[in-house]
């Protein structure tokens, strides 16, 4: 088994070699033990927000202050760029009760379905029950509808290289951005460390329990599976996850369970330096570090 130093070169060189930037943590929630390539970096999480978004909605149900099944009117998002899935691309209204918009936005990650969340739960609010929760490191700063104002929006589809050229290229050193949502001063942001948190008060709660409980099961029911799910999804473990995806921006958080009983946190927090929308290989190359984490964390319990 290689050492943590020599296995972390080997990582950063396989993020280099596929056009990434990235940061990693993982974690065994049991024993806390943890290994990472540059888990304190900041990015902008896209739907990642989604996680604290329905943790935030689940824990007004829990108080009382919301009504699961109440009937909301959401208007049809419309959508007819790639991407956008659920009510994002209905054509009519449509009444659906609280419990099930979290499912839509968790799950599938309906865009359109968040944002009728967020009307109920404001970012300032959702981020100060995070804050009442004990939920640090995740800023909450705005809906979802600003993720469909892009420069990827603006282009045909065959001109999309160049939105994610101006991406990839429109940066500062400080992170700052001139494309708002890449802007970690506008957008809403995290770290691999702070999702980990997250997914550990999930897992070895320390959110009530019935919140935890119903965050799992989401987590669990996601149907995005082409990112980190083919190298921790088996026979003998399942794969619970949200992914987030803008632009250049590629991210998955989750947690692996194995049927021996082991428990992992995953974050995988990127930004792609090739100008193209579809990159199937990035995505294979974040499995592949993500799960070498995994193994060498593993290794240290046997």
């Amino acid at each position: 088994m290689k050492n943590t130093t020599t296995l972390l070169t080997d990582l950063r060189a396989t993020l280099r070699e596929s056009g990434l930037h990235g940061s990693f943590l993982v974690r065994d929630l049991d024993t806390g033990e943890e290994v990472g390539i540059d888990p304190e970096i900041e990015f902008p999480v896209a739907s990642l927000v989604k996680i604290p978004l329905a943790l935030a909605t689940l824990e007004r149900v829990r108080r009382g202050e919301l009504d699961p099944a109440m009937p909301v009117e959401v208007q049809p998002g419309r959508m007819t760029i790639p991407g956008p899935t659920g009510t994002s691309r209905f054509r009519h209204p449509a009444r659906i009760a609280v419990e099930d918009l979290v499912y839509l936005s968790t799950c599938v990650s309906d865009g359109v379905a968040a944002d009728a969340l967020f009307a109920l739960t404001p970012p300032t609010e959702v981020a100060a029950i995070l804050a009442d929760l004990g939920v640090t490191g995740i800023a909450v700063r705005h809906t979802m509808d600003q993720l469909t104002d892009t420069p990827a929006e603006r282009f045909t589809p065959s001109d999309l290289h160049l939105a994610h050229a101006l991406a990839i290229d429109a940066g500062t050193p400080g992170r700052g951005h001139r494309v708002p949502q890449l802007d970690i001063s506008h957008a809403n942001t995290g770290t691999a460390r702070a999702f980990v948190d997250l997914l550990q008060a999930i897992w070895h709660p320390s959110l009530p329990p019935e919140v935890a409980t119903a965050l799992r099961t989401l987590l669990a029911a996601n149907v995005l599976r082409h990112r980190l799910a083919p190298d921790f999804a088996s026979d003998a473990a399942t794969w619970s996850s949200k992914t987030g995806t803008l632009l250049n921006l590629r991210h998955e958080a989750g947690v692996v369970e194995h049927t021996d009983g082991h428990r992992y946190a995953v974050a995988a927090l990127t930004e792609s330096q090739v100008a193209a929308g579809h990159q199937p290989g990035v995505d294979a190359a974040m499995g592949q570090v993500a799960r070498r984490l995994r193994d060498h964390v593993r290794a240290w319990g046997t």
